[in-house]
């Protein structure tokens, strides 16, 4: 799509054609499809069916909203989930900032987000095509341009927000090298403004600048981003688990808890959020729950009592067996397990594969976590426990 395919496609003529080939009977089909081509020229046409495609599989994202946007299909792709930018949004706002920023703001959804909770926006965007659909969906213009050239001089109630591009010409790169802008700019960001910066959750630990916050935020249970936090806010690292948006913060970076554990039958193991994990605060979440780890660099907690907690998936121990083939097609078959959900860490196995190879058949259901253990490598029999009320 070029530019001025895409200011048709925000402007008022498209979007008659918008509404009537949404209420097509059988949308998105080769019949819509040719009564569309009868009435548009082949590439409005074309442009046309693919942003209702866009829009219906933005719904999963957007709900309802979608059916008002504009989308592209690396947009929609990379675009923030609404949940994780309101969460930003909010967090921007109760420090005192009153405007933001948004350096290559795509699709809009952060700045989408920020203006649904009053702030103030200003978006900048490299891409010309993105940035007018970006236009239409925030209501605003967007300034087409490069994010170093158009940073605005620095305001203590205005906070810089900037999701570096990802993408090199063959394949998502989550290599500093690769961002766009240079990661010397986000650094130059986080030192001198007040800052947020979007990045990959791999970012290794060694990357992040002195005196900034780093932030793992984990979305119902996948782990979807990195922000670094420079200005009114504490540094160190923390994980934050939404949508109920509680966090947990270092403390000190505390020791791990002496020992290890061997697994028995009645102990409780506690398998940490991916953000715990990928913040490094497992150690710290195993003193609050008085576990220790199953097997030294491995993120299995084992306990005595169980302690509810929103930080990981609680299992009770019902039987720990070997974890060899044998075994454990003998225990499926002997218990009659035709329903089994195998998790795995520290171990070479995919479960997909060992599952179809144990042939469970039968009424039961169950749940094996394989694991190195101070025993060597085993298969432990397991029931989740129920998580905090509300949760």
């Amino acid at each position: 799509m070029d530019a001025a395919t895409a200011r048709w496609l925000v402007g008022p003529a498209a979007a008659t054609e918008l509404a009537a080939a949404a209420t097509e009977p059988d949308p998105g089909s080769l019949a819509a499809a040719e009564r569309l081509r009868r009435r548009l020229p082949p590439e409005r046409a074309s442009v046309v069916s693919a942003q209702l495609a866009l829009r219906r599989r933005a719904r999963a994202k957007f709900g309802d909203r979608a059916e008002r946007m504009f989308f592209t299909a690396d947009g929609l792709e990379q675009a923030t989930r609404p949940r994780v930018a309101a969460w930003r949004a909010a967090r921007l706002r109760s420090s005192g900032v009153r405007a933001v920023v948004d350096l290559g703001c795509g699709l809009g959804a952060d700045a989408l987000a920020c203006l649904d909770a009053g702030l103030a926006v200003a978006a900048v965007e490299a891409d010309e095509v993105t940035a007018i659909l970006a236009g239409a969906n925030l209501g605003i213009e967007v300034e087409v341009g490069d994010a170093v050239e158009l940073l605005p001089p620095p305001d203590p109630a205005t906070a810089v927000f900037c999701d570096p591009a990802r993408r090199t010409s063959s394949a998502r790169s989550w290599r500093v090298e690769d961002l766009s802008p240079p990661w010397s700019f986000v650094e130059s960001l986080l030192a001198e403004r007040i800052a947020c910066v979007k990045l990959g959750p791999g970012l290794p630990h060694a990357l992040i600048p002195d005196g900034v916050a780093a932030t793992w935020v984990s979305d119902g249970g996948d782990l979807v981003e990195l922000s670094l936090w420079s200005g009114d806010w504490t540094p160190g690292r923390s994980a934050v688990l939404l949508p109920a948006g509680q966090v947990l913060a270092d403390a000190g970076k505390p020791a791990a808890p002496a020992g290890f554990a061997r697994p028995e039958a009645g102990a409780v193991l506690y398998e940490p959020d991916p953000a715990v994990i990928r913040a490094g605060l497992v150690d710290g979440l195993a003193a609050t729950l008085d576990a220790v780890r199953l097997q030294p660099g491995l993120a299995y907690l084992i306990a005595v009592d169980y302690r509810p907690t929103p930080f990981a998936t609680a299992f009770e121990v019902l039987d720990v067996l070997d974890a060899g083939e044998k075994t454990l097609r003998a225990w499926v078959r002997r218990e009659g397990i035709g329903t089994l959900e195998i998790k795995k860490r520290g171990v070479d196995v995919d479960p997909a594969v060992l599952r179809r190879r144990l042939k469970p058949s039968g009424r039961a259901s169950a749940t094996l976590l394989l694991s190195p253990t101070v025993d060597g490598v085993r298969a432990l029999v397991v029931r989740r426990l129920p998580p905090l009320a509300g949760e």
